[in-house]
């Protein structure tokens, strides 16, 4: 099992308000690979930069497939270009292979709707230790999840807990790019209202 797995278990399991976005949760799944290479010593970071190590000899295919897609010579890829790169797109893979091994369902609509109902996780050993990690507040969990928007805890108190500073560069890398994707979603909006009241002006 991994920390992307189980972050996006989380993410289907546990009530967020707002919704989480699959934005935000592709860029805290991609940190969640990063620290998965990371544990299996795949990957270690030489400032922010992320330097190949050792290929994964096991773990899911997702994680194998993060693994085959590092850059492998210098110049190597700074942890900002990993999530933005790795990130498209993720939430929906991760959706995926969750629902292709059973470990996710969709519940069945009691009334005739034309709105899809969310997929939940469905009980099992993936779930309960995605839940265990939650509920104990598993310090790179937590911060991955509040960074995606799982969760009231502030991501920077989690941090504060960490002793291992190569998984503290990638979380406040995580948190950059959501508040850098934030920024950019609000600028559209701006430039899109305005755009709006230009035609309606004509």
């Amino acid at each position: 099992m991994t920390t992307a797995r189980d972050l996006m278990i989380v993410a289907l399991d546990a009530p967020s308000t707002p919704p989480v976005a699959q934005g935000e949760l592709s860029l805290a799944l991609a940190g969640a690979e990063l620290i998965d290479l990371m544990d299996a010593e795949a990957v270690t970071l030489d400032g922010q930069l992320v330097v190949p190590r050792l290929s994964p000899a096991g773990g899911e295919g997702l994680l194998r497939e993060a693994a085959s897609s590092l850059a492998r010579q210098a110049p190597y890829e700074s942890v900002e270009d990993w999530l933005w790169r790795r990130g498209r797109g993720l939430a929906a893979a991760h959706l995926a292979d969750l629902e292709s091994e059973g470990l996710v369902t969709r519940p069945r609509a009691r009334r005739i709707s034309f709105r899809a109902d969310p997929p939940v996780p469905a009980d099992s050993p993936a779930r309960s230790r995605a839940a265990g990690r939650w509920a104990s507040r598993e310090p790179v969990l937590a911060g991955l999840a509040a960074a995606a928007g799982v969760g009231e805890q502030p991501a920077e108190d989690l941090v504060a807990e960490l002793a291992d500073d190569q998984v503290v560069t990638v979380l406040a890398a995580v948190n950059d790019a959501v508040m850098e994707l934030g920024a950019v979603r609000q600028r559209r909006g701006i430039e899109d209202a305005a755009f709006d009241n230009v035609w309606r002006a004509v």
